[in-house]
């Protein structure tokens, strides 16, 4: 057996191999250390790769979705463990588990996730892919990034679209083919797990190893730029739910289309300009008898 370890280089801050470097101590094992953004073919990597041995993924919810989708419809013949280092780690917290529990195998729930389709392109999630002001924040952040190394404090980019600079828009929502049609519309994400935005349990009731795979959109609307301001630390405890500028619809195949371009993220990684997206569940693996 030997352990692989795949780790960002560039999530937590820069302390992704800081912990890698304490694994083999850990472990009690000898490990392979490799830069998840040097590895150009996945094809390759996991051809030298037996089902003895452990990949483990070391970094942030972005890692996470680098990884699922560089290494979609590849057979991967191991198992994968996975090491908590990024900013937010919204899988974490989703999956029930803590930063002394890792790392820990994510094999179920790395399979059969869904896909959104975004200016027709298609993009695995492993959280959630959202419209509104979470992908506002995720555009001023990283502009932010582009020109500063100070860390980039999100909840105040949020406070200030809310309060100023972020314009909501209307929206029209397809559930399983049913139409929905919001105005004022602050957020709308899909969500494969309850959380995203670095604590936020935007959908309180999804889990993301339902077995039909159903997917839930949380639509924030209708409030003031005040109302919603005060309303929105609600949703880190989930409680949002019971207000009554929040709707939460689940489905199979959800469509999201607004009446203006906006930035949408996909597990925090941001795409400009996008007018709709369509977030579908997996179609779920036959089990045989």
């Amino acid at each position: 057996m030997k352990y692989y370890v795949l780790y960002n280089p560039l999530a937590g801050k820069g302390s992704a191999e800081a912990d890698v470097n304490t694994l083999s101590e850990k472990l009690s094992a000898e490990i392979e250390k490799c830069d998840i953004t040097k590895i150009s073919s996945y094809a390759e990597f996991f051809a030298g790769i037996t089902p003895d041995d452990v990949v483990i993924i070391c970094g942030g919810d972005g890692t996470l979705n680098r990884f699922i989708n560089d290494t979609d419809g590849i057979d991967i013949p191991c198992d994968v463990m996975y090491i908590a280092a990024g900013s937010g780690n919204d899988f974490l917290t989703d999956v029930q588990k803590t930063l002394e529990e890792c790392p820990f195998s994510i094999k179920k729930y790395i399979e059969n996730l869904p896909t959104t389709t975004v200016k027709g392109k298609d993009y695995k999630f492993i959280n959630n892919v959202g419209f509104g002001i979470d992908g506002y924040c995720c555009e001023v952040g990283d502009k932010l990034k582009a020109e500063s190394t100070k860390a980039v404090n999100y909840t105040g980019i949020a406070i200030k679209g809310l309060l100023f600079h972020y314009k909501p828009t209307n929206a029209t929502i397809i559930v399983d083919g049913k139409e929905h049609c919001f105005k004022k519309v602050w957020l709308a994400p899909t969500m494969k797990g309850r959380y995203y935005g670095g604590g936020m349990m935007a959908a309180p009731a999804q889990d993301r190893l339902n077995p039909d795979g159903e997917l839930s959109v949380m639509v924030f609307n209708g409030g003031g730029r005040l109302s919603t301001l005060i309303a929105f630390p609600s949703i880190f405890k989930g409680e949002h739910v019971n207000k009554k500028m929040v709707t939460i619809l689940t489905g199979k195949e959800i469509t999201v289309k607004f009446d203006g371009p906006r930035a949408v993220q996909v597990d925090g990684e941001t795409i400009l300009g996008v007018t709709e997206y369509t977030a579908r569940a997996a179609v779920p693996a036959k089990v045989e008898a």
